[in-house]
């Protein structure tokens, strides 16, 4: 595709009733007060791989993750990571459709499709609250991840316009010191080193 027609997917990853995970939810529903171009397609997955991995098969040249992912920051940090994408048709034991998290996702993208995924991005945020062993339910999100949802729509308003003119642009957070390059890691990040953006 050429610049000007790109196809860009921003995806909210989380649960809503597990604390800082709905950081994802969180951001989409955000978005609706403030939207993106019309050209992106804005959607809240939550905890439904299986729809997202067949939804990163539909053609997109990015896509864009949000999801909350301890990453050994401050809890309310903002973090851009490039994954490396699984292989097509991906050897092993199928992934387990109704886990969340990106690493799993985008291998049974990889397992479902046969051609290549989109160029994947995700925006990250260091949760401060998730539900212990004990606890199942640990509605709403801790008061620096609250915050850091309305600085995760701005990131947006800030990389999308510069993904959809050119989908392997180098996109940054928003201000002059993030404009680092995406950590390129393996998810889960936590075996990469930080790709912090404050």
């Amino acid at each position: 595709m050429t610049p000007g027609t790109a196809r860009l997917l921003v995806a909210g990853v989380g649960n809503i009733f597990l604390g800082d995970d709905a950081f994802g939810p969180e951001v989409i529903r955000a978005l609706d007060a403030r939207p993106l171009p019309p050209e992106v397609r804005v959607r809240d997955f939550g905890i439904r791989g299986l729809d997202l991995a067949y939804t990163l098969l539909d053609g997109y040249d990015t896509a864009v993750l949000v999801d909350a992912a301890p990453r050994g920051h401050r809890p309310g940090t903002l973090s851009l990571v490039e994954p490396h994408l699984p292989g097509e048709g991906s050897a092993g034991a199928p992934p387990e459709a109704h886990g969340m998290d990106p690493a799993t996702v985008l291998a049974l993208a990889a397992r479902l499709g046969d051609g290549p995924l989109p160029r994947v991005l995700v925006l990250a945020c260091e949760p401060g609250l998730l539900p212990r062993g004990d606890e199942d339910i640990l509605p709403g999100l801790s008061a620096p991840v609250r915050q850091a949802v309305d600085g995760a729509v701005g990131a947006l308003h800030t990389m999308v316009p510069a993904l959809l003119a050119d989908p392997a642009a180098t996109p940054s957070l928003g201000r002059p010191e993030e404009s680092a390059p995406p950590h390129p890691a393996r998810l889960p990040p936590s075996a990469a080193g930080p790709a912090e953006h404050r």
